[in-house]
């Protein structure tokens, strides 16, 4: 039997980088071959309590060496890794671990209360606790539910490597989607996606054995898992754990580790550029910076390229393993705003609603193929008609993305199809708002949705963060934005915020300040 999966990674450099430092994180350091070991007893241990081939095992808990371990270890005994997101409410994590049909979850000592409560009534029959820490009172494990410890969990099994036939096709993670609107579907990724996806990175990035990535983005999201930690550990270079983003501490680590790449989003670049440890930390190690979310501020481009930094941008998605597009650092001006070109094995389009490419420069649905893209999702045959469409030339997955191709195929992405704003017939695409109020200085951020008009059917309105120290007037605003835009993309009100709601991987929750902010009448 021959496991061709990501299960093997670190089994494969027990060896081959025995020696070397494949983690750094509250642990302490973690070698390569003390990793493959940790991975081989965790597998063990986990088939002794009845995981098997197809089984799903859900982890609920910040970037952490255990983590990792137990995608590793679930997927070398051909299993299904469930990582879910730590901001959900209980009803969500039940939703998740119920639609997923996990019968194990492992959880953080800190998100113990959460995991109990979202377990009940769903398939999970054992709990597996990160570090010890103190039960709630008020949130008892039920009966039927096993209770161990991580650390007496890998101390039960043996140190032998499983050996169990995994191939490209099998499903190795489901990931389920920010669901921003309605439930979330359980993206199914399988290794060949992630696999492809890996080889993307590493042909783009140039990652090297000697990449030190500082994971500060959250790996249960797509793009901190999927660009940096994987790609890192496949090519045998170190990964450094941080369970949450403090951009003081980043800065730290970066310099205290000589840190070469980030994977980050622009609040996370900004942040770090705004902390008064910025500008005398050493951070002449770093070489790979990848922002991908929206495209960066030119305030931020600035602050970057001030200290002999550039930015990798790009385009992707959770169905894309998630990689789409990369801006190489050479267009960074050229193309600004651009997601770039399509990745070496990816391939993108642009369509219109009947599926027919368009020429160059017009704006219709972006729709992407290549061996990273998924296929299907968890329980979800309903999605399979909306999401996938079918061409001479194979299956497109469709992004419910608005963007457009230049001449020399460089992609722009426009707006969500659901963000687009039609008022009195015409098209308003938010980010092309967004992005000129970004080189507003006195802006922090900045949201665009519509509201509904009696005359023009809808209508713009700009949610605003002031940043800290500065003044800003909606007068001032809509100033800035006349002659720059056409009459009707002009938002129609402003309303300042103290801060935006945002998903785990930096997005702004639209749905969020519509509840709020969107009524015709509420501009405070």
């Amino acid at each position: 039997m021959t496991n061709y999966g990501l299960g093997t990674w670190i089994h494969r450099r027990r060896v081959r980088s025995a020696g070397d430092t494949a983690i750094i994180s509250k642990k302490g350091v973690t070698s390569y071959k003390q990793l493959a070991v940790r991975i081989d007893r965790l597998a063990n241990a986990l088939r002794d309590r009845g995981v098997a081939r197809g089984d799903r095992v859900a982890y609920l808990g910040e970037n952490s060496q255990e983590f990792l371990e137990t995608l590793f270890a679930v997927n070398t005994l051909g299993a299904v890794f469930v990582p879910i997101n730590t901001r959900l409410a209980s009803p969500e994590v039940r939703f998740v671990l119920d639609d997923s049909g996990a019968t194990m979850l492992i959880v953080s000592s800190s998100l113990e209360s959460l995991a109990i409560a979202g377990l009940r009534g769903t398939h999970v029959r054992h709990l597996v606790k990160v570090e010890e820490g103190l039960r709630s009172s008020t949130h008892e494990v039920d009966e039927d539910v096993n209770d161990e410890e991580f650390e007496a969990l890998i101390a039960s099994g043996e140190p032998n490597h499983p050996e169990v036939q995994v191939d490209h096709a099998d499903l190795a993670i489901i990931l389920y989607t920010s669901g921003t609107t309605g439930n979330p579907k359980g993206a199914m990724l399988t290794h060949g996606n992630l696999i492809w996806n890996a080889f993307n990175v590493l042909t783009v990035f140039d990652i090297t054995s000697h990449e030190i990535a500082l994971m500060i983005a959250p790996m249960f999201h797509v793009a901190s898992l999927g660009m940096g930690a994987l790609p890192t550990l496949l090519k045998g270079g170190t990964v450094v754990l941080e369970s949450d983003f403090q951009p003081g501490r980043a800065l730290e680590l970066v310099e205290k580790h000589r840190v070469t790449y980030i994977c980050g989003v622009p609040i996370t670049y900004q942040l770090l550029a705004e902390h008064p440890d910025w500008d005398t930390t050493d951070i002449s190690s770093l070489r790979n910076l990848t922002c991908g979310g929206s495209a960066v501020p030119l305030n931020i481009l600035e602050a970057y390229e001030q200290r002999g930094l550039s930015f990798t941008m790009g385009y992707g998605l959770t169905e894309a393993a998630p990689g789409v597009t990369t801006l190489p650092v050479a267009y960074t001006r050229q193309k600004q705003g651009s997601g770039g070109l399509p990745l070496f094995h990816s391939a993108v389009r642009v369509v219109d609603p009947m599926n027919r490419v368009l020429p160059n420069g017009e704006i219709g649905e972006i729709q992407v193929q290549g061996p990273n893209v998924i296929s299907s999702y968890w329980n979800r045959p309903d999605a399979l008609s909306t999401a996938f469409v079918e061409a001479e030339d194979g299956t497109w997955h469709r992004t419910g993305d608005l963007g457009y191709l230049d001449d020399e195929g460089f992609l722009f992405v426009s707006d969500r199809l659901k963000d687009m704003i039609i008022s009195g017939g015409e098209n308003i695409y938010p980010a092309e708002i967004e992005r000129l109020l970004e080189q507003l200085e006195s802006i922090a951020a900045v949201a665009v949705f519509g509201v509904e008009d009696d005359k023009w059917g809808e209508v713009p309105r700009a949610a605003i963060v002031i940043r800290s120290g500065h003044e800003l007037t909606e007068g001032q605003v809509l100033s800035f934005l006349d002659g720059k835009l056409a009459r009707y993309k002009i938002p129609k009100s402003i309303v300042f915020v103290e801060d935006m709601p945002r998903t785990a991987s930096g997005k702004i929750r639209k749905p969020d300040l519509r509840k709020v902010y969107g009524s015709a009448t509420t501009k405070q």
